[in-house]
């Protein structure tokens, strides 16, 4: 076997995402010699990459981009700041104080950095983690193997799928079949309502597709191909629609496996690393980013997350952030199913501009958040799963000898 190169560098970031691209680009813009960018594809870019429609970039660039186009300026700029890509690398181990083992077509890699960024993103349940029984035809795909079909490969996938969901992922779906001319028989949401927020859940009615709420996917049917499946509809009857695909939308899962096989402390409410103000690991060697810290934002924020959290980082290695010592967690109670950061420290040193909240389950009431049972902030909300729920940090003021913080929904 061939003996193991090493490099030694500022800032390693594992995935050419837009919160990775942006953390190099920032990170070179503040002075860090050398920045590298870890991806395991031939291309840099991230699940934009895969996205032939609008609207990208708005925020960032003042143009309106495709995917593909957003993609591709990201790692121009990112080019042009310096950054090194190392393209067909993947790492295969995260080791204690930023070392990192990888493998590429070249032979294996070592890399000491002194600080690292995970932004390895998000991905698709698959139907193997949803529990669909029947048979196993092909045309059962989801939305990014549908992007990839469309736009890197030119094919089709299918002509008449049943899709399966109604978050923002699901309604880029729609556009993107009805760009290639494939007409969805319907949509299914089990909830008694879409996921993505009105007016946008209006748009598949708009192109002809209709919308079952409160309806689950049973089972799929065919020999060779996907030819029917059978539906719970909402009043408990079974119906078998005639169809040549399915797609699998949403259900977004934090892309964590590396942080599972590591030394980093995994948080169950996000299924992805546990980070503080700072987004820094339990190993305060690294950090994390974008859509692995919680499934899913828009490429738009992930970008500037990855721009602040770059920042931090920059301050990090210059020693202007506090060390991570002693550090409150954050306890959430149902229905609230995740918070990110997941624990803070005691400085005033400005970091992550919020906490942000996720609900399992539509939820009305008064947000509360309690320091040692005393309460120091609330807020009246209406929210529904899926849908981003802020608290400011900067209007919770801790008390130095803080132990315990909790955030609760009370009806």
């Amino acid at each position: 076997m061939k003996a193991s190169e090493s490099l030694n560098v500022d800032v390693a970031i594992i995935g050419s995402g837009p919160a990775g691209l942006a953390a190099a680009i920032e990170l070179r813009r503040r002075g860090q010699q050398r920045v590298v960018v870890i991806e395991r594809e031939a291309e840099a870019g991230g699940i934009p990459r895969h996205c032939g429609h609008p609207p990208f970039g708005v925020r960032e660039y003042a143009r309106l981009y495709s995917g593909p186009a957003y993609a591709r300026r990201n790692v121009a700029e990112a080019r042009k700041a310096g950054v090194e890509l190392l393209l067909h690398h993947s790492v295969i181990q995260l080791q204690a104080s930023g070392l990192l083992e990888l493998v590429s077509p070249t032979g294996p890699l070592t890399i000491q950095a002194r600080r690292v960024l995970i932004a390895t993103g998000a991905r698709e349940t698959p139907r193997s983690a949803r529990l669909v029984s029947g048979d196993r035809p092909l045309g059962v795909i989801n939305t990014g193997a549908l992007q990839n079909y469309l736009y890197l490969q030119g094919l089709k996938p299918f002509e008449r799928p049943l899709i399966i969901g109604t978050e923002l992922v699901s309604l880029s779906a729609v556009l993107s079949c009805r760009r290639a001319g494939i007409r969805p028989i319907a949509m299914l949401e089990a909830n008694p309502r879409a996921t993505a927020r009105w007016p946008l859940s209006l748009f598949p009615r708009l192109c002809g597709v209709p919308m079952h709420f409160g309806a689950q996917l049973l089972a799929i049917h065919g020999t060779g191909r996907v030819e029917s499946a059978d539906v719970r509809m909402a009043d408990g009857s079974i119906e078998t629609l005639a169809c040549d695909g399915i797609l699998l939308t949403g259900q977004f899962t934090p892309e964590s496996s590396l942080v599972r096989l590591s030394h980093l402390e995994l948080d169950n409410g996000s299924g992805g690393p546990s980070v503080d103000q700072f987004g820094r690991c339990s190993d305060p060697t690294y950090f994390a980013a974008g859509n692995l810290l919680r499934p899913i934002e828009t490429a738009g924020w992930s970008y500037r997350e990855g721009r602040r959290i770059a920042g931090l980082i920059d301050r990090d290695l210059r020693g202007e952030l506090p060390t991570a010592g002693a550090q409150v967690a954050i306890h959430c109670a149902a229905p609230i199913k995740l918070c990110v950061p997941q624990r803070l420290g005691h400085s005033r040193t400005p970091g992550l501009s919020h906490l942000q909240l996720r609900v399992a389950a539509p939820a009305s009431g008064t947000l509360r958040v309690l320091a040692d049972g005393r309460e120091i902030w609330r807020r009246q909300i209406d929210v529904l799963p899926e849908r981003r729920v802020l608290i400011p940090l900067d209007a919770l003021h801790l008390p130095d000898d803080t132990e315990r913080l909790d955030v609760c929904i009370d009806s």
